[in-house]
């Protein structure tokens, strides 16, 4: 990475209960990483307050005040036209202009979309941005995207999202040879829409056609055995969510099970540390953080219910790209196709 500190733009005031979570997130993040210059985006009085009020051990840090909010209900109209003081537009305006930095918010996911993809634009040879991010398996975790930013797409788009996985990939795991796969209701190569078909022959003509073990179905992405899973957003998305509700369901069941009796509970005190075991391997706060990845610049959506501990991961997800230079190697291998 070029010399110069590494700087946050973080807005403070996106996601449910904000500013404390945002800044209490950046407390725990700063324990680790001393040397990373925070910038506060949002109302300044209601930041001040809740750092004095909570005690909060946060420094190196700076607050710009913003008096517009973006609300999930704005329009893309209004969010453009009449949000141009809000945390999220002059957070991604202050990185896009400053080296070595990136962008933060657990707010509007379609404000962040439209606003970094304004500010950032996208490098060249990318089309479009893709929402990436972790999901846990049963070996470690998988990379998957697109999660939502495209509904519709081509098979070049896939192509390219499987590039920039490959790319992130690389930063956060040192594993020689992963493996790419795209997600698809079966595994046969006559199987799936046109534009799967198209992505799966792109794959095949370039460099990362001896990572490419095929199609693979929605069963599979737990199994570990997919490293980077490429989807359209439309059918990430539902993944993403529906694999949540099935968690949450399974979770809320397992609780009222051993709850339902003493026996019950004294069974669960006997398996007690392999289930926390199992918690904390699929712990969505460790997750956090979606990068929008294919722009010209870091930006990272963490989840608006957000807790302190999860939005501190989103942090470290965007350190991570800013030190690991994302970009620089999505570019490179562009170049080398």
């Amino acid at each position: 990475m070029s010399d110069g500190q590494i700087e946050i733009a973080i807005d403070a005031m996106g996601g449910e209960n904000s500013p404390y979570k945002v800044l209490k997130g950046v407390e725990i993040f700063l324990q680790k990483e001393k040397n990373t210059k925070i910038i506060f985006f949002g109302d300044e009085d209601i930041i001040k307050q809740n750092i004095n009020k909570h005690r909060l051990n946060i420094f190196n840090y700076e607050i710009v005040n913003t008096q517009d909010f973006i609300s999930d209900e704005d329009s893309v109209n209004t969010i453009l036209r009449s949000k141009k003081n809000s945390s999220i537009y002059k957070g991604l305006e202050f990185s896009k202009k400053k080296q070595n930095s990136g962008f933060v918010s657990s707010g509007s996911t379609a404000a962040i979309m439209v606003l970094s993809r304004l500010h950032m634009g996208m490098i060249e040879g990318i089309d479009r941005p893709a929402i990436c991010s972790l999901v846990p398996n049963k070996k470690n975790y998988s990379l998957m995207l697109d999660l939502g930013a495209n509904v519709i797409v081509s098979g070049s788009n896939l192509f390219q999202f499987a590039l920039m996985g490959f790319c992130y990939f690389s930063i956060i795991n040192k594993k020689s040879k992963p493996s790419i796969g795209i997600l698809n209701i079966g595994t046969e190569n006559n199987k799936g829409l046109e534009f799967l078909q198209e992505a799966a022959d792109l794959i095949l003509s370039s460099f990362l056609k001896e990572y490419f073990i095929g199609f693979i179905e929605p069963n599979k992405i737990t199994s570990g055995d997919c490293d980077i899973i490429v989807s359209d957003g439309y059918t990430g998305n539902i993944m993403l969510k529906s694999a949540e509700g099935i968690s949450n369901f399974i979770t809320s069941n397992l609780r009222d099970i051993y709850n339902k009796s003493l026996i019950n509970k004294i069974s669960y005190k006997l398996i007690e540390k392999d289930l926390k075991m199992l918690k904390d391997q699929v712990n969505p706060d460790i997750y956090n953080g979606a990068t929008l990845i294919g722009l010209n610049g870091i930006s990272v959506k963490s989840h608006g219910n957000a807790n302190p501990l999860a939005f501190s991961y989103a942090l470290k997800q965007c350190h991570n790209f800013i030190t690991n230079e994302l970009n620089k190697q999505i570019i490179k291998s562009i170049k080398n196709i």
